[in-house]
This record gives C-alpha cells, structure tokens and sequence, in this order.
C-alpha cells in the first residue's frame, strides 16, 4: 500500500490503494488486480496481468491503464479495507488471533496469490500496554468467522488510513462497501469524523449521521464548520434537525441557526461563521499569530477582519480586512486600524451566489467579508464555498466519461454528473 505504480517509460502513473482478491474453494485467495490511485484522487482497476514487476518499493505495468473509476463487483475482496482486522481461528485449535497485515505471493506469470497473514493473537495481560503476540500464518493455517451478524473490528484499518487527509480519507470511505464505511466511520472520533462528513456528499453523509446516536451525532456536528453543519442538518427532516441543534452547544447551534435562515444560493448561506475577528488596536504580530493556528483553514487565515465590539457575529460596525501579505510588509507593533484595505467592499448576506463568484475571480480574493444591513460582519465567504457551489453535485466521488475503453471487468458503464441545482450542501470544509 502507497507503493508507486510506474509504466515501462519510468513516468508516474499513481499509488496502490488497496489489493482486490478472489476466494477459492481450497486454496489461498488469488490476486485479481489493484487498485490504483492516479492524479485527480480517482480510484482505478489496474488487472495484475498488467503488472510486470513488483520489487523494490515500486511497481512496473504495461502502462495500458483503464482510467475509468473503479467498482467492487460481487465475490471481490478489498485486502486492506475489508481483511485488516477480521478475527480468525487457527486450525489446530490454539486460539483466535486479528489479522494485521497480508502478504502476496507470484506462483506464475501474472498468478498472484495470498501467501501469508501476519496476525496477533490477545494480549495476556491486563495492563493496557500490553499487546498480544505476533505470528506469521498460511492461509491454510486459519479459519475466518462467520458468525452472522458479527462485525468485523475497524481499528485496524483506521490506524492505516491514520495520516491521510480528510479529503482522502473520505474518498477512501467512499470506496468502501457501504456497511464497512458505516463500520468505519462510527470507530472515527468526533473531530476526525466530522472533518471527513464535510469532504463527502449529501446522501453519504446523511446516511453515516443516520446511524449514530443523537448525543454522537450532535458531537460530530459541534465539530464541524457551521456552514457545513447547516448544510447537513438542512438535508434531515425538521424533526432531527431541531433534535440534534437542541444538543448541539449553544454557541455552535445559534451559528447554524443562522445560517439556515440565508437561502442556500446566497452570501449568506455559503458563509462561514468563524472568520478571524480582531479590533482595530490589535497589532500585526498578534494578526500573525492569530492565522498561525494549525487548525486554521487557509482560505481563513489569507486575511483578518477588523470591527468594532464585539468580536464575535454579528459583531460591532464592520471596519474593513487585511491581508497576510500587507501584515508582512508592515513591523510587528504596527496597528491594523492602520493598514485597512481600503479597496474591499464587503457584500451582504442577500448578494447572489454568482455575484461573489465574480468579485471574487475580479478582483483575484481568497474570501470576501459578509455584512448585514447595518453593516455588522455575519461571516465571510471563501473560494472553496464558493467552488463547491460551482462544481456537480458528485464532483467528490465520481467522474465524468472521457471517452476511456470500457473497463476489463465490466461491461462499458455510462458515467455522468448533472450540473448542480440550488440545494444546501455544496462546499467543502476546513480540510479542502
């Protein structure tokens, strides 16, 4: 997994995700293909006949790569979505034990085979550092469960996808069988769970928040950038949205709240509520030290809102903006009051969707401040608020055909995305 998949040239072509595989009735299951991702985050079927060399930390094909997405078909099995974490029982009776991690095997040209699981058996002491053992196994040498009913764990495969971004990670989930990503994302925590609700579609999303709790949903929801919050509690019936605002912590329902009042192709509703919001005595070494927060999202930390009392929306009178770059070209004691642009008119919470899109490609900004009538900042809107307005509604989970050869193993399937309508739910979060 992460291996580097090369053509005969040495040019690039992606990454491996995940291995797909087959059962068979006596022997170790037999490797069909990867599952490769190339440019652009899109998962793709590369058949193992097209593999011609898997050695030193990289893989060589033919260079002949179907790019159409890829779809599990029935009987396949994904290695490290779908084996990591199962529980098997050893054949000789000594017990049960997790697999951790599997190995492959060439038995021929282009014959792959699982050859061996590396697998742990319970830990034998209470203390909670303790780990059980580790052991090398054939696939002869376990017997999986099939209890009905019985989950498989998904710790394992959460400490894999453990440093992927939320954008990736998501895309990864979307990938999934849908019980396993149901499976996967109720083992998420709250913080990283929310961050990739935000990077999914609207039917996904719903869909995980549906299986959890209404104290866990609403967690989730505290966690996540009120503009995406209300987009998502926008798609439940009023019934569940109100519940879940009701458990929400006051201060992040009334954000929402208020959000949910703006239509949807609107300023108001593509804004976020959380903009960095200083006075104007404030200095530029606290401006800098304000937008050096890790979990600022960029397009947030591109420039600082300047107001009177108070501080949080709607605030006081709106002053103006200052960039990162202007506080760089000024020396640390410098006042902010001072360095306003001057040139930035802010829009109100009415102004169309498409009006914001062309100020901000006009005037090359990254966010563009959002007032009410009485000029009191209610949010800004950033560049990806407004790009996921723009883009399909599937632009996060499936691609348009591009007149690619129909896929090995399938039949020629036609791909396509409608442009999107006015509907909540059109924008990333912090992670984009």
């Amino acid at each position: 997994m992460g291996c580097t998949v090369f053509d005969p040239a040495g040019d690039r072509l992606g990454k491996v995700r995940d291995v797909l595989v087959v059962y068979r009735r006596n022997d170790p299951p037999r490797v069909v293909g990867l599952i490769v991702e190339i440019p652009g985050r899109r998962r793709v079927f590369v058949s193992i006949g097209r593999v011609t060399s898997i050695s030193g930390g990289q893989i060589i094909t033919t260079g002949l790569i179907n790019v159409r997405r890829f779809e599990q078909r029935g009987g396949e099995v994904r290695v490290v979505a779908e084996l990591f974490g199962r529980t098997v029982d050893f054949t000789d009776g000594s017990g049960e034990a997790t697999i951790e991690d599997v190995s492959i095997e060439e038995h021929g040209p282009g014959e792959w085979a699982v050859a061996q699981l590396f697998v742990r058996r319970p830990k034998t002491s209470s203390s909670p550092f303790a780990k059980g053992a580790t052991v090398f196994a054939s696939w002869g040498d376990v017997r999986e469960r099939t209890a009905a009913g019985q989950a498989q764990s998904a710790e394992q495969l959460i400490a894999t996808f453990s440093e992927l971004k939320p954008a990736d990670l998501a895309t990864t989930l979307l990938d999934l069988p849908a019980q396993r990503r149901l499976e996967v994302a109720e083992e998420l925590p709250d913080d990283r769970l929310a961050d990739v609700l935000e990077e999914m579609p609207e039917s996904e999303q719903v869909e995980i928040l549906a299986r959890l709790d209404d104290d866990r949903a609403a967690d989730v929801l505290d966690q996540m950038q009120p503009d995406d919050a209300a987009d998502l509690i926008a798609q439940l019936s009023e019934e569940r949205g109100e519940q879940l605002l009701e458990l929400m912590q006051p201060e992040e329902a009334d954000d929402v709240r208020m959000l949910l009042a703006y239509a949807p192709d609107t300023a108001g509703g593509l804004m976020t509520t959380e903009p960095i919001i200083v006075s104007a005595d404030a200095t530029v070494a606290e401006g800098l030290a304000l937008i050096r927060r890790h979990e600022l999202a960029p397009a947030l930390g591109a420039a600082i809102c300047v107001t009177l009392p108070p501080y949080e929306p709607p605030t006081g009178r709106f002053l103006g903006m200052v960039h990162f770059q202007r506080m760089l070209r000024y020396p640390p004691h410098e006042r902010l009051g001072t360095i306003l642009d001057q040139g930035l008119e802010p829009v109100t919470a009415t102004t169309s969707a498409a009006v914001v899109a062309r100020i901000l490609a006009s005037y090359n900004l990254v966010s563009v401040p959002v007032v009410d009538d009485n000029h009191r900042l209610v949010g800004v809107v950033t560049i990806d608020d407004v790009l996921d307005y723009l883009l399909p509604d599937d632009w996060r989970s499936s691609d348009s055909d591009d007149g690619a050869p129909a896929p090995e193993r399938t039949p020629a399937r036609a791909l396509s995305g409608a442009l999107r309508t006015p509907t909540r739910g059109r924008r990333t979060g912090h992670g984009s």
